[in-house]
């Protein structure tokens, strides 16, 4: 029993001191532990300061990200304005250079109407002055008649003074004329008024002196046809002839520089239906050629009505008096487009001219044939030329002498703009 006894106990110390050296082991292993914790508390500590400096750092840079973005968000709006302004100065720009590409054609426009001017102005003058030479001749050959007539003195003497006064009206209207040559040189700004100005002389100032040598002479021819000889009567309806001529010569005059000024109004025009039209309106004469129509398909374009039916008129009057010596007279009319413009012919077979002298086929007063062969001022083609141009379209011609000529004219089609 005892033995037993001594066992357990023998057992129990060992237990015992087993479990002391466990005790001591875990004892030595939870200083180490603790000693562990410590350290990693003190890990921790220093990580969480290192945290809290790197999250005011974070914070800093969040702050500085969010002031940058400010920045740059206030640096797009000015960028933006910035380029907002340049696209607005731009614009203007365009519209600027636009208004003096404009303006510059504007003066150069005038300017060339202004030369076209003072270029007709100079040949009326040199026309003028050569009637004043005329006239003065005639008056030589009036005054050596009244040495040879005694009994027509009087009348011519009467006749004589009317002359002298209106070639007196002619030279005083050339000196005012010549003035306004170069006032208009010096002040193209003013040009379509001073034009006005000039087409309003024309009618009036140069029409007086006409009227009066017409009217002087008619009297004369009425009322002493019996004391004048034929040379005499042939010399007075010479005088009455020429002083027709030159009222038509102002009428054309005037009317071609008018073209300058009228504006230009643009609608789609039915060419068949005008020239039709036109065609209908010619009065012929009993005995007289009545021209053959030939009139194809012609297209529409766009153009001033009024002006291109002038135009139609000059032509085919053109073609119409230049077959009149011929035994047929045919007028042939056709269209065809080409590009953005309907080009348009009008043909005759009568007695064209030489292509040598083209150069001088539009200009005013320019003739081919002789004024006792074809009548007219010489004005008609240059009106032509005008009213072509002012529609951006081109005039032009191809003849062989009597053989024919035609007329070409372009205008914008329907579908083009000018």
């Amino acid at each position: 029993m005892k033995n037993n006894d001594s066992d357990e106990l023998i057992i129990a110390n060992k237990e015992l001191a087993f479990q002391n050296s466990e005790k001591v082991k875990r004892e030595a292993e939870l200083i180490i532990a603790n000693k562990e914790l410590d350290f990693q508390n003190s890990e921790k500590k220093d990580r969480a300061a290192e945290l809290i400096i790197a999250n005011k750092e974070l914070d800093f840079q969040n702050s500085e990200k969010e002031h940058r973005a400010a920045e740059l968000i206030i640096a797009n709006k000015e960028l933006v304005f910035q380029n907002e302004e340049k696209e607005r100065r731009a614009a203007e720009l365009i519209i600027a250079n636009k208004e003096l590409i404009f303006q510059n054609e504007e003066k150069e426009r005038r300017a060339a109407e202004l030369i076209i001017a003072n270029k007709e102005l100079i040949f009326q003058n040199g026309e003028k002055e050569r009637r004043a030479a005329e006239l003065i001749i005639a008056n030589k050959e009036l005054a050596f008649q009244n040495k040879e007539k005694e009994k027509r003195a009087k009348e011519l003497i009467i006749a004589n003074k009317g002359l002298k006064k209106a070639e007196d009206d002619i030279r005083k209207l050339n000196d005012e004329l010549e003035q306004k040559v170069i006032e208009r040189t010096s002040q193209l700004e003013s040009v379509n008024k001073e034009l006005e100005s000039f087409s309003y002389s024309v009618s009036h100032d140069l029409r007086a002196p006409i009227r009066a040598i017409n009217g002087y002479t008619r009297i004369i021819v009425e009322d002493y046809a019996d004391k004048f000889d034929v040379s005499g009567i042939k010399i007075l309806d010479a005088i009455i002839n020429n002083s027709k001529k030159m009222g038509e010569l102002i009428d054309d005059l005037l009317a071609f520089s008018k073209l300058g000024r009228k504006q230009v109004s643009l609608s789609e025009i039915n060419m068949l239906d005008l020239v039709y039209a036109i065609r209908d309106e010619f009065v012929f004469e009993e005995g007289e050629n009545i021209p053959e129509f030939k009139i194809g398909a012609l297209l529409p374009a766009m153009g001033d009505q009024s002006l291109i039916k002038q135009v139609w008129i000059n032509l085919i009057s053109n073609g119409i008096k230049y077959s009149k010596y011929k035994e047929k007279t045919t007028i042939e009319i056709d269209a065809h487009q080409t590009g953005n413009f309907v080009v348009y012919k009008v043909k005759d077979e009568g007695a064209g001219f030489d292509m040598e002298y083209y150069d001088k086929l539009f200009g005013v007063f320019q003739r081919l044939h002789s004024q006792n062969e074809f009548e007219g001022t010489g004005i008609g083609l240059a009106i032509v030329q005008k009213i072509v141009q002012r529609h951006n379209g081109t005039v032009w011609a191809t003849s062989t002498l009597n053989e024919g000529t035609s007329f070409y004219f372009s205008l914008p089609s329907i579908s083009a703009k000018i």
